[in-house]
């Protein structure tokens, strides 16, 4: 029988992807949601992403349309990447499966970005997470 390290090693193999193929949080995917095609910022954590065992991420929608407010935000192209001015809707929240996502685009949200990406998605689930306007 083999020893509990040597079955923990043997089990790290078999659960990660390469993580070159694995989605990352702050990467920006479009994603096929809904029957459509939309772009996501990815928001769960690497580990969670890159196992084989968890088939799907977490991640926040793009809009084309909206209003700034406490749970989405404005993004112009050049912060985004996108081809179009779009709103991230942090209220939008949602698990979506890792073989709906379809392209992976060049930009990465900035560790700034993230942060404030996250206070958006507490602001959605808490009515006491602080907001200044």
């Amino acid at each position: 029988m083999p020893s509990p390290a040597t079955w923990r090693r043997q089990r790290a193999r078999l659960t990660l992807t390469k993580s070159s193929e694995a989605p990352r949080r702050g990467e920006i995917w479009y994603a096929h949601t809904g029957g459509k095609r939309h772009a996501v910022v990815i928001v769960s954590l690497d580990q969670r992403n890159a196992t084989e065992r968890i088939d799907s991420v977490l991640a926040v929608p793009f809009g084309s349309y909206g209003a700034e407010g406490p749970t989405s935000r404005r993004m112009e192209p050049g912060k985004s990447g996108l081809p179009e001015p779009s709103f991230l809707k942090a209220h939008f929240i949602s698990v979506v499966d890792k073989k709906d996502l379809v392209e992976r685009l060049p930009r990465r949200f900035s560790q700034h970005q993230m942060r404030e990406l996250v206070a958006m998605i507490n602001r959605a689930i808490d009515p006491d997470a602080p907001y200044r306007e």
